[in-house]
């Protein structure tokens, strides 16, 4: 029998969401055991990025920090009789370095969740996201597409919308106040007037818009079956036009080879490509990947999150961008042959097991207290419920060394959770109060880019009023990187 090993995480409790534009954030209730909650949420490391069981394909980046913005203001509505509540809170234009090369710049739709500094991301599915259960995803992306920076003509823009003089601070400001509209339910302006009309605009006028194509994956991610065979298809979706296909590492001393369905060695693909492990006969039981990569745009309005708990971004414009993907496969020379993948599924509060058996035994495994058997020739998808803001880490493993270890962060719907209200009395302010104390940089992003007065001014201890104030974590260690993000019209990413 194939087991799973896990541990158990811990739940983190519910909020009542406020009236009007309130704050959106179910928080679920624990229904596994067999997940594990870890220490720290933040800091999963480079390896994040290699692991098959939480990034399907696409950019991996890093956060830069809050590059063009200025001021916003938003109002949450009072509890029990009290007044409403403002916090003045910076809104523009994030900056992201990519793996192996390439600049991002995103917009924020997790409002209420503070930014981690330097924090890992990784291109991922709407479905993936809050954006799977938000009606609205669709007028989120109309807006990247009708705004700053993809249409930088900022006189154009101004005309368009009526909004009077724009600079690129205000411009990156109203369309962060138009899509926090769409993407917390929020009930926030922005401080500048022209700013605001622009936000004005773009959420009266924004229409729905398909979700864009992923830069870069494979489907499915892994694959088995008997050495001898060619294992797969694994086809490659992708936006760029070609991409390199690299055989497993020891390829050379174990003879497995990357091919087409012809049985022809493969370097090279493009989308829709399917591609295959031939591995040799009497090849001993075992393992092994193949990577893909490419450098191109990745399309506007991609969602990243992070591999830690931090605050969910949308992608708004991207340069030639290096972006990969992995694919596995598995083969036994008898019994059951498993081919495993995961994927969160935010619909259902859970992450998505996907067992493919094409072995000629039944391939049985545990998880979370519950025995799944999966019939030769069989696939099966076990979904297992997990906690929203819940890290898991589980392994389901088996004979011949085979293991599989699947590990994340659900995190399915935006800020505003029980940490956000409770200890908010003891620093004076009661919007994410704790998690910025505990996030927020001291410093902003270089003063020559936000606007003038107190945000880029802030500095000092993590306990000062200011980082108290800007609780959302937003804003981040600076410096001026600069690349070319160019779009004169609105245009349509590889839909």
């Amino acid at each position: 029998m194939f087991s799973a090993s896990s541990a158990s995480a811990a739940s983190s409790g519910t909020t009542g969401a406020p009236p009007g534009r309130g704050i959106r954030r179910p928080v679920a209730a624990l229904l596994l055991s067999g997940l594990v909650a870890a220490a720290a949420l933040v800091g999963a490391g480079p390896a994040a990025a290699d692991d098959p069981g939480r990034h399907h394909g696409g950019a991996a980046a890093v956060l830069d920090g809050l590059k063009t913005f200025d001021s916003a203001v938003l109002r949450v509505a009072g509890e029990g009789g009290a007044p409403d509540r403002t916090q003045v809170l910076p809104a523009g234009l994030f900056e992201m370095t990519v793996d192996g090369g390439g600049k991002l710049k995103t917009y924020c739709i997790d409002l209420h969740n503070p930014t981690q500094d330097q924090a890992r991301y990784l291109e991922t599915p709407w479905a993936e996201t809050s954006l799977s259960t938000n009606r609205n995803a669709g007028k989120i992306r109309w807006i990247l597409q009708h705004s700053y920076p993809q249409v930088d003509d900022l006189a154009a823009l101004a005309d368009a919308a009526g909004t009077g003089p724009l600079t690129e601070r205000t411009a990156a400001a109203g369309t962060q106040v138009a899509i926090w509209r769409y993407s917390d339910d929020a009930d926030v302006t922005a401080s500048d007037k022209q700013a605001e009309k622009l936000a004005d605009w773009l959420h009266r006028n924004a229409r729905e818009t398909k979700e864009p194509r992923a830069s870069l994956t494979l489907e499915p991610a892994a694959v088995s079956g008997r050495a001898g065979e060619r294992l797969g298809p694994v086809t490659v979706r992708t936006a760029a036009d070609q991409v390199s296909v690299s055989p497993p590492v020891d390829a050379a001393v174990s003879g497995i080879a990357v091919t087409d369905e012809k049985g022809a060695p493969v370097t090279a693909a493009a989308d829709g490509d399917r591609l295959y492990f031939a591995v040799p006969k009497d090849t001993a039981d075992g393992t092994a990947s193949l990577t893909v990569q490419a450098t191109t745009s990745v399309p506007v309005g991609r969602a990243l999150v992070g591999t830690g708990r931090t605050q969910t971004q949308i992608l708004a414009g991207s340069s030639e961008s290096t972006v990969s993907a992995r694919a596995g496969a598995t083969w036994a020379e008898k019994g059951a042959a498993p081919a495993l993948t995961a994927r969160k599924n935010c619909a259902e509060g859970g992450v998505d097991i996907t067992a493919a058996n094409r072995g000629d035994l039944p391939f049985t495994f545990e998880l979370a207290g519950t025995e799944h058997t999966i019939a030769a020739g069989a696939t099966r998808t076990v979904t297992v419920p997990v906690a929203e803001d819940q890290a898991y880490d589980f392994t389901i493993t088996g004979p011949g060394g085979f293991a599989r270890t699947f590990t994340g962060v659900l995190d399915c719907a935006t800020s505003g959770s029980v940490l956000d209200r409770e200890g908010a009395g003891d620093a004076g302010n009661d919007i994410g109060t704790r998690s910025a104390q505990q996030s927020v940089p001291a410093t902003t992003g270089s003063a020559t880019s936000g606007p003038a007065g107190d945000l880029a001014e802030t500095g000092g201890s993590s306990a000062t009023p200011m980082l108290a104030a800007v609780a959302i974590g937003l804003l981040v260690v600076g410096g001026g990187a600069v690349f070319l993000l160019r779009r004169k019209a609105p245009h349509s990413d590889g839909e």
